[in-house]
């Protein structure tokens, strides 16, 4: 159990500095940030917690092998050198995912198929079994060739640390929530400030910020797939899942506020929030349009996901809805606004220049975080 892995946290384009800073806070050795993620030391128990408490990643995983791989022998070699009893019960659906990116070999399909196999032959000469049924819980790996480089890793989280557990619908916009709590890192909004989301939709960017005022881990209500793992204390996690409880501080989700102009997604947002584990009155919401509204703090933070308008027809309303964005900001003068968007004429249409702009991916969508100071 004190045993450090090397390990490894996968991130949106842009996010590998949040992540990056994400467990230095938590405390982990050998940061190293590339692209697409961060390398990193941690025990099996340190690994547990980080997956309760990452903010911002997508993904964390125990590295199994590095190496240079140029044909299926080698991967098939690579895969079959890893000792898999350490983490297989022989119950276990082996779950191969595989990502090729500028590399000799490029057939998801046949590396997966490949890797399988090697796990399986490699797990019949040290078990001295011959049949595996499957029937357990999923050992999910994950092998990425990225210019002949082929890592090949253990995924400790199973789905999307982004799943947090508490969503029942997406939305016609959804964001995802992990780049959501990086839009509410990069606003710069301390808690206890004031944050309004005048485009709360279902309320994502305002949970997140709760989670950050409350000290609450975005993943204290779900499953990761290390719980179910061979060499898992389940006891011990269990602890550390209760330290993490008693950590939270609800009240001090204070100052956190959204409106929208959709009631049915204002309905959503509360359930979502009460589901979040967040007491729904701790975050009034409105039903205002966006035009109409006015708060009476002197300061404060304007944060919003707005329609991007990616379709044609919808276009010119979303660049209005820019232009409304502009008069709120002027109505407010001590306020800070923060948006994100893909419409590359935000900025023409809004009327201003932005102080701070960060490029950041909604999904698969190039977008840009745009700050008015």
């Amino acid at each position: 159990m004190k045993h450090l892995y090397q390990c490894y946290a996968s991130a949106a384009f842009g996010m590998e500095g949040l992540v990056s800073a994400d467990l230095k806070r938590l405390g982990a050795s050998g940061i190293v940030t590339e692209n697409g993620g961060v390398l990193f030391n941690a025990s099996y128990l340190d690994l547990y917690k980080y997956n309760l408490c990452m903010h911002f990643s997508d993904r964390l995983y125990i590295i199994l092998s590095d190496s240079i791989c140029t044909s299926f022998e080698d991967l098939y070699q690579a895969v079959f050198r890893i000792d898999w009893s350490f983490c297989f019960s022989e119950k276990e659906a082996i779950n191969v995912t595989c990502k090729c990116t500028r590399s000799t070999l490029m057939s998801t399909r046949d590396c997966q198929a490949i890797s399988k196999k090697a796990i399986i032959e490699k797990l019949k000469k040290t078990t001295k079994q011959l049949v595996f049924s499957e029937s357990g819980p999923s050992l999910p790996i994950h092998i990425i060739i990225r210019n002949n480089q082929t890592r090949i890793m253990l995924n400790t989280s199973g789905d999307a640390l982004s799943r947090r557990g508490y969503r029942t619908w997406n939305g016609e916009a959804p964001l995802r929530e992990t780049l959501a709590a990086a839009l509410v890192e990069l606003s710069q909004w301390h808690p206890g400030t004031p944050l309004h989301d005048p485009c709360c939709g279902t309320g994502t960017i305002l949970i997140e910020a709760a989670f950050f005022a409350s000290n609450r881990s975005p993943g204290l209500y779900r499953h990761f797939a290390m719980e179910d793992l061979r060499f898992s204390d389940k006891e011990k996690l269990l602890d550390i899942k209760k330290k993490t409880l008693s950590e939270v501080m609800p009240e001090q989700v204070t100052a956190i506020s959204g409106s929208d102009i959709d009631p049915h997604a204002l309905k959503l947002a509360h359930r979502h929030i009460a589901q979040a584990g967040i007491n729904e009155y701790s975050i009034p919401l409105a039903c205002i349009p966006l035009q109409k509204l006015y708060l009476e703090n002197d300061n404060g933070v304007f944060l919003c996901n707005p329609p991007y308008g990616e379709r044609l027809s919808d276009q010119n309303s979303c660049r209005q809805l820019y232009r409304d964005l502009h008069e709120l900001k002027d109505r407010h003068h001590g306020w800070r606004l923060c948006a994100i968007s893909s419409d590359p004429a935000f900025e023409r249409s809004y009327g201003k220049k932005a102080d701070r702009k960060r490029r950041l991916y909604n999904g698969r969508l190039e977008c840009v975080f745009y700050c008015f100071d």
